[in-house]
């Protein structure tokens, strides 16, 4: 089959998915096109949302239609690393034999991951920049695809640890998940109060998705694309040039960046039917690829400016 074939498939099949999502998943719909966006890119993703949102539901549902494995790791201050990657134990015929953990899914759900230690975090990390997990001198690959999905709790700060800036630089994507609107709530409700009558059915396969990232990762880029996703992110980072977001920011975002807005702009434009990404598509995914890669300094948290004041600024200049 040819990239163009698997491209046009591609859309038809992302027409599937979203059905089948949407029998369990009211709404949310810019935060189910960023999960999807971000695993066709072969990239992780943050999800930043108070409880009660959905995000586990949403997360399971979407592993059951792109027929892959999940687990769901709860982050907590006594979480060990070994808990996440696995451990060796002394079996019945005393024999070291490893135990793999959590980690050995399709996808991963890794639940308030600002709830534990750094150490735990790295442990975690490791395995989504290597795709393998190493025990004993052994190493382990994890299976093909493989995401992370991590999630944190933006109100409830106390007895947390921070993800650091380069640690979340490995994430592909920073997506928002809002409160539903009236009328979703109201339906939502109603779905979730009696017993489920929906069946969500699989649309894709592993090897159905590691065709298309592949497709998706030959598509071709105009050279004007590449050079106004640099611009953004190079406008990003504080200089000696006074410019009207400059003075918001104290560290922009590196070339990880500008990696993403590409890989990202090639997932945007393969989903609406496009053979080559354009500017529109780069602006789409700027803010989720941005949000966690600016740190603000004083002068924007006085004035009440948001990273996603800052970084609309740009895409507007």
């Amino acid at each position: 089959m040819t990239d163009k074939e698997q491209l046009d498939l591609l859309v038809e099949k992302y027409s599937a998915l979203r059905h089948e999502i949407s029998k369990v998943i009211v709404g949310q719909t810019e935060a189910v096109d960023s999960l999807l966006l971000a695993i066709l890119g072969n990239g992780h993703c943050l999800l930043l949302g108070v409880p009660g949102l959905a995000k586990t539901l949403m997360v399971n549902t979407i592993a059951r239609t792109l027929g892959l494995t999940f687990n769901r790791i709860q982050f907590t201050p006594d979480l060990m690393p070994s808990d996440i990657t696995g451990s060796e134990i002394l079996d019945e015929s005393r024999q070291f034999r490893f135990v793999k953990g959590p980690v050995f899914a399709g996808i991963v759900l890794a639940d308030e991951i600002n709830r534990t230690p750094p150490k735990t975090q790295a442990a975690l990390l490791e395995a989504m920049q290597e795709r393998c997990v190493t025990a004993h001198g052994t190493t382990y690959p994890l299976p093909a695809p493989f995401f992370v999905l991590a999630t944190q709790n933006p109100i409830e700060q106390e007895g947390t640890y921070p993800l650091p800036e380069a640690q979340l630089d490995r994430f592909m994507f920073n997506v928002r998940l809002d409160y539903p609107t009236f009328a979703e709530e109201v339906q939502i409700v109603k779905q979730t109060t009696v017993a489920p009558t929906e069946t969500v059915n699989q649309v894709l396969s592993a090897d159905d998705i590691l065709n298309f990232q592949q497709a998706i990762s030959r598509m071709p880029v105009p050279d004007n694309v590449v050079e106004y996703a640099v611009r953004i992110v190079s406008a990003t980072r504080p200089s000696d040039e006074a410019t009207a977001v400059s003075k918001y920011i104290s560290w922009g975002a590196g070339p990880r960046a500008s990696q993403y807005l590409i890989i990202g702009a090639r997932c945007h434009a393969a989903l609406h039917g496009k053979y080559s990404p354009d500017a529109e598509d780069v602006n789409a995914i700027a803010l989720n690829v941005l949000r966690h890669r600016i740190v603000r300094n004083y002068y924007a948290e006085a004035e009440g400016i948001s990273t996603d004041d800052i970084i609309k600024q740009l895409l507007n200049r």
